[in-house]
Protein backbone atom coordinates (compact mmCIF):
# COMPACT_ATOMS: atom_id res chain seq x y z
CA UNK A 1 0.00 0.00 0.00
CA UNK A 2 1.40 3.40 -0.95
CA UNK A 3 1.42 6.31 1.43
CA UNK A 4 -1.12 9.10 1.00
CA UNK A 5 0.65 12.25 -0.31
CA UNK A 6 0.26 14.01 3.02
CA UNK A 7 1.58 10.91 4.80
CA UNK A 8 4.57 10.78 2.47
CA UNK A 9 5.33 14.44 3.19
CA UNK A 10 5.13 13.83 6.92
CA UNK A 11 7.45 10.83 6.55
CA UNK A 12 9.99 12.88 4.60
CA UNK A 13 9.77 15.72 7.10
CA UNK A 14 10.46 13.20 9.87
CA UNK A 15 13.71 12.22 8.15
CA UNK A 16 15.10 15.77 8.11
CA UNK A 17 16.10 15.94 11.82
CA UNK A 18 17.61 12.44 11.57
CA UNK A 19 19.59 13.46 8.47
CA UNK A 20 20.89 16.55 10.26
CA UNK A 21 22.07 14.44 13.19
CA UNK A 22 23.63 11.85 10.87
CA UNK A 23 25.79 14.33 8.95
CA UNK A 24 28.20 14.75 11.91
CA UNK A 25 27.02 18.36 12.34
CA UNK A 26 29.61 19.55 14.87
CA UNK A 27 32.75 18.78 12.85
CA UNK A 28 30.97 19.74 9.60
CA UNK A 29 30.13 23.19 10.95
CA UNK A 30 33.50 23.61 12.68
CA UNK A 31 35.50 22.82 9.53
CA UNK A 32 33.25 25.03 7.40
CA UNK A 33 33.59 27.99 9.76
CA UNK A 34 37.37 27.53 10.03
CA UNK A 35 37.99 27.36 6.27
CA UNK A 36 35.62 30.26 5.60
CA UNK A 37 37.46 32.38 8.18
CA UNK A 38 40.76 31.35 6.59
CA UNK A 39 39.42 32.45 3.19
CA UNK A 40 38.45 35.85 4.63
CA UNK A 41 41.86 36.25 6.28
CA UNK A 42 43.63 35.28 3.05
CA UNK A 43 41.72 37.90 1.04
CA UNK A 44 39.15 35.87 -0.88
CA UNK A 45 36.53 38.62 -0.42
CA UNK A 46 32.82 38.24 0.36
CA UNK A 47 31.79 36.34 -2.78
CA UNK A 48 34.86 34.12 -2.78
CA UNK A 49 34.52 33.31 0.91
CA UNK A 50 30.83 32.47 0.45
CA UNK A 51 31.77 30.10 -2.39
CA UNK A 52 34.33 28.47 -0.11
CA UNK A 53 31.75 28.07 2.66
CA UNK A 54 29.18 26.40 0.40
CA UNK A 55 31.71 24.04 -1.18
CA UNK A 56 33.26 23.00 2.13
CA UNK A 57 29.87 22.49 3.76
CA UNK A 58 28.68 20.30 0.86
CA UNK A 59 31.88 18.26 1.03
CA UNK A 60 31.66 17.80 4.79
CA UNK A 61 28.00 16.78 4.59
CA UNK A 62 28.76 14.22 1.89
CA UNK A 63 31.56 12.63 3.92
CA UNK A 64 29.48 12.60 7.12
CA UNK A 65 26.47 10.93 5.50
CA UNK A 66 28.73 8.49 3.65
CA UNK A 67 30.27 7.52 6.98
CA UNK A 68 26.93 6.71 8.59
CA UNK A 69 25.67 4.84 5.54
CA UNK A 70 28.85 2.75 5.32
CA UNK A 71 28.91 2.05 9.07
CA UNK A 72 25.20 1.25 9.43
CA UNK A 73 25.69 -2.41 10.37
CA UNK A 74 28.66 -1.77 12.64
CA UNK A 75 26.94 1.10 14.48
CA UNK A 76 23.85 -1.07 14.99
CA UNK A 77 25.92 -3.92 16.45
CA UNK A 78 27.62 -1.45 18.81
CA UNK A 79 24.24 0.06 19.78
CA UNK A 80 25.42 3.58 18.98
CA UNK A 81 22.71 5.72 20.52
CA UNK A 82 24.10 8.85 18.85
CA UNK A 83 23.63 7.46 15.32
CA UNK A 84 20.14 7.83 13.77
CA UNK A 85 20.81 4.91 11.39
CA UNK A 86 21.69 2.61 14.30
CA UNK A 87 18.59 3.73 16.19
CA UNK A 88 16.36 2.91 13.23
CA UNK A 89 15.37 6.55 12.73
CA UNK A 90 17.06 6.82 9.33
CA UNK A 91 17.28 4.13 6.63
CA UNK A 92 20.86 3.53 5.44
CA UNK A 93 19.65 4.13 1.89
CA UNK A 94 18.46 7.63 2.85
CA UNK A 95 21.90 8.46 4.26
CA UNK A 96 23.55 7.09 1.11
CA UNK A 97 21.27 9.15 -1.17
CA UNK A 98 21.95 12.28 0.88
CA UNK A 99 25.70 11.62 0.67
CA UNK A 100 25.58 11.21 -3.10
CA UNK A 101 23.44 14.32 -3.53
CA UNK A 102 25.80 16.44 -1.43
CA UNK A 103 28.77 15.09 -3.38
CA UNK A 104 27.17 16.00 -6.71
CA UNK A 105 26.46 19.53 -5.44
CA UNK A 106 30.01 19.81 -4.14
CA UNK A 107 31.47 19.58 -7.65
CA UNK A 108 30.07 22.82 -9.15
CA UNK A 109 30.32 24.61 -5.81
CA UNK A 110 34.04 23.76 -5.60
CA UNK A 111 34.66 24.81 -9.20
CA UNK A 112 33.22 28.26 -8.46
CA UNK A 113 36.68 28.98 -7.02
CA UNK A 114 38.37 28.05 -10.30
CA UNK A 115 39.49 24.77 -11.79
CA UNK A 116 42.75 24.37 -9.85
CA UNK A 117 41.24 25.31 -6.49
CA UNK A 118 38.09 23.29 -7.16
CA UNK A 119 39.92 20.09 -8.02
CA UNK A 120 42.17 20.51 -4.99
CA UNK A 121 39.10 20.61 -2.77
CA UNK A 122 37.41 17.72 -4.57
CA UNK A 123 40.57 15.68 -4.08
CA UNK A 124 40.30 16.30 -0.35
CA UNK A 125 36.63 15.29 -0.34
CA UNK A 126 37.50 12.14 -2.30
CA UNK A 127 40.03 11.23 0.38
CA UNK A 128 37.25 11.48 2.98
CA UNK A 129 35.12 9.07 0.97
CA UNK A 130 38.10 6.73 0.60
CA UNK A 131 38.44 6.72 4.39
CA UNK A 132 34.77 5.93 4.94
CA UNK A 133 34.61 3.16 2.36
CA UNK A 134 37.96 1.45 2.80
CA UNK A 135 40.98 3.12 4.37
CA UNK A 136 39.57 3.37 7.90
CA UNK A 137 40.13 -0.40 8.10
CA UNK A 138 43.83 -0.18 7.19
CA UNK A 139 47.10 1.11 8.59
CA UNK A 140 46.77 4.03 6.13
CA UNK A 141 43.76 5.44 8.00
CA UNK A 142 45.50 8.77 8.91
CA UNK A 143 46.33 9.47 5.25
CA UNK A 144 42.85 10.66 4.16
CA UNK A 145 42.68 13.03 7.14
CA UNK A 146 46.12 14.45 6.35
CA UNK A 147 45.22 14.82 2.67
CA UNK A 148 41.78 16.29 3.32
CA UNK A 149 42.85 18.88 5.88
CA UNK A 150 46.08 19.66 4.06
CA UNK A 151 44.12 20.42 0.88
CA UNK A 152 42.04 23.15 2.56
CA UNK A 153 44.73 25.89 2.54
CA UNK A 154 45.44 24.90 -1.08
CA UNK A 155 41.75 25.35 -1.94
CA UNK A 156 41.76 28.80 -0.36
CA UNK A 157 44.98 30.13 -1.88
CA UNK A 158 44.50 28.75 -5.40
CA UNK A 159 41.15 30.55 -5.49
CA UNK A 160 42.62 33.98 -4.79
CA UNK A 161 42.34 36.68 -7.49
CA UNK A 162 46.02 35.97 -8.11
CA UNK A 163 46.22 32.21 -7.50
CA UNK A 164 49.26 30.97 -5.64
CA UNK A 165 50.39 27.85 -3.81
CA UNK A 166 50.12 28.23 -0.03
CA UNK A 167 53.16 28.39 2.22
CA UNK A 168 54.54 25.02 3.27
CA UNK A 169 53.77 25.65 6.91
CA UNK A 170 50.05 26.18 6.21
CA UNK A 171 49.73 22.87 4.34
CA UNK A 172 51.86 21.02 6.89
CA UNK A 173 49.86 22.40 9.82
CA UNK A 174 46.60 21.49 8.08
CA UNK A 175 47.80 17.92 7.50
CA UNK A 176 48.94 17.57 11.11
CA UNK A 177 45.63 18.93 12.39
CA UNK A 178 43.91 16.32 10.21
CA UNK A 179 45.94 13.48 11.71
CA UNK A 180 45.26 14.83 15.19
CA UNK A 181 41.54 15.02 14.39
CA UNK A 182 41.64 11.37 13.33
CA UNK A 183 43.22 10.34 16.63
CA UNK A 184 40.80 12.45 18.67
CA UNK A 185 37.81 11.10 16.75
CA UNK A 186 38.83 7.46 17.20
CA UNK A 187 40.00 7.67 20.82
CA UNK A 188 36.58 7.24 22.52
CA UNK A 189 35.55 4.29 20.31
CA UNK A 190 38.68 2.13 20.02
CA UNK A 191 37.19 -0.85 21.84
CA UNK A 192 34.00 -0.83 19.72
CA UNK A 193 36.07 -0.48 16.57
CA UNK A 194 38.25 -3.46 17.40
CA UNK A 195 35.19 -5.55 18.31
CA UNK A 196 33.70 -4.93 14.87
CA UNK A 197 36.86 -5.43 12.83
CA UNK A 198 38.00 -1.85 12.29
CA UNK A 199 41.79 -1.90 12.47
CA UNK A 200 43.06 1.49 11.39
CA UNK A 201 46.38 2.79 12.66
CA UNK A 202 45.02 4.19 15.97
CA UNK A 203 43.26 0.92 16.74
CA UNK A 204 46.48 -0.98 16.08
CA UNK A 205 48.47 1.39 18.30
CA UNK A 206 45.94 1.14 21.13
CA UNK A 207 44.42 3.62 23.56
CA UNK A 208 47.54 4.32 25.70
CA UNK A 209 49.57 5.38 22.64
CA UNK A 210 46.75 7.40 21.09
CA UNK A 211 46.00 9.35 24.25
CA UNK A 212 49.56 10.72 24.09
CA UNK A 213 49.77 11.06 20.33
CA UNK A 214 46.58 13.11 19.87
CA UNK A 215 47.68 16.21 21.83
CA UNK A 216 51.29 15.75 20.69
CA UNK A 217 50.33 15.90 17.00
CA UNK A 218 48.14 18.95 17.63
CA UNK A 219 51.02 20.58 19.52
CA UNK A 220 53.34 19.90 16.58
CA UNK A 221 50.82 21.59 14.27
CA UNK A 222 50.88 24.64 16.53
CA UNK A 223 54.67 24.64 16.52
CA UNK A 224 54.70 24.61 12.72
CA UNK A 225 52.31 27.57 12.53
CA UNK A 226 54.26 29.56 15.12
CA UNK A 227 57.78 28.83 13.85
CA UNK A 228 57.10 28.33 10.13
CA UNK A 229 56.40 31.88 8.87
CA UNK A 230 59.42 34.11 8.26
CA UNK A 231 60.59 36.33 11.08
CA UNK A 232 61.62 35.75 14.66
CA UNK A 233 59.18 34.34 17.19
CA UNK A 234 57.82 36.97 19.55
CA UNK A 235 57.13 36.74 23.25
CA UNK A 236 53.44 36.03 22.58
CA UNK A 237 54.39 33.14 20.28
CA UNK A 238 56.60 31.57 22.92
CA UNK A 239 53.91 32.08 25.57
CA UNK A 240 51.25 30.51 23.34
CA UNK A 241 53.40 27.50 22.52
CA UNK A 242 54.40 27.06 26.16
CA UNK A 243 50.82 27.22 27.41
CA UNK A 244 49.67 24.71 24.80
CA UNK A 245 52.53 22.41 25.79
CA UNK A 246 51.49 22.53 29.44
CA UNK A 247 47.89 21.73 28.49
CA UNK A 248 49.00 18.81 26.32
CA UNK A 249 51.21 17.29 29.01
CA UNK A 250 48.68 17.87 31.80
CA UNK A 251 45.86 16.29 29.80
CA UNK A 252 47.78 13.15 28.94
CA UNK A 253 49.25 12.74 32.43
CA UNK A 254 45.82 11.86 33.86
CA UNK A 255 45.60 8.07 34.51
CA UNK A 256 44.32 6.14 31.48
CA UNK A 257 40.86 4.64 31.20
CA UNK A 258 38.04 4.18 28.72
CA UNK A 259 36.05 7.00 30.35
CA UNK A 260 38.96 9.41 30.60
CA UNK A 261 38.12 12.48 28.51
CA UNK A 262 41.11 14.63 29.48
CA UNK A 263 43.41 13.63 26.58
CA UNK A 264 40.52 14.42 24.24
CA UNK A 265 39.94 17.81 25.88
CA UNK A 266 43.65 18.63 25.88
CA UNK A 267 43.89 17.82 22.17
CA UNK A 268 40.86 20.02 21.42
CA UNK A 269 42.35 22.97 23.35
CA UNK A 270 45.70 22.64 21.57
CA UNK A 271 43.98 22.23 18.19
CA UNK A 272 41.87 25.32 18.82
CA UNK A 273 45.01 27.27 19.65
CA UNK A 274 46.69 26.11 16.44
CA UNK A 275 43.63 27.00 14.37
CA UNK A 276 43.45 30.47 15.93
CA UNK A 277 47.14 31.06 15.20
CA UNK A 278 46.68 29.86 11.62
CA UNK A 279 43.79 32.29 11.14
CA UNK A 280 45.87 35.16 12.51
CA UNK A 281 48.56 34.36 9.95
CA UNK A 282 46.12 33.73 7.09
CA UNK A 283 47.22 36.84 5.18
CA UNK A 284 50.80 35.46 5.10
CA UNK A 285 49.72 32.04 3.86
CA UNK A 286 49.88 32.72 0.12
Amino acid sequence: MSLHPSGALRHQAHLVPALLRACHPEPAVAVTVFVTALAVAAGRGAAGSAAVALAVLAGQLSVGWCNDAADAHRDTVCARGDKPVARGELPPRAAAVAAGTALVLCVPLSLLSGAAAGWAHLGGVASGWAYDLRLKHTVLSPLPYATGFGSLPVFVSLGLPTPSWPAWWAVTAGALLGVGAHLVNVLPDIEDDLATGVRGLPQRLGRPACRWLAPLVMLTALGVVVAGPPGAMGVSDWALAGTAGIVAVAGTAVPSGAGNRWPFRAAIVVAGTAVAELLLRGSDMA
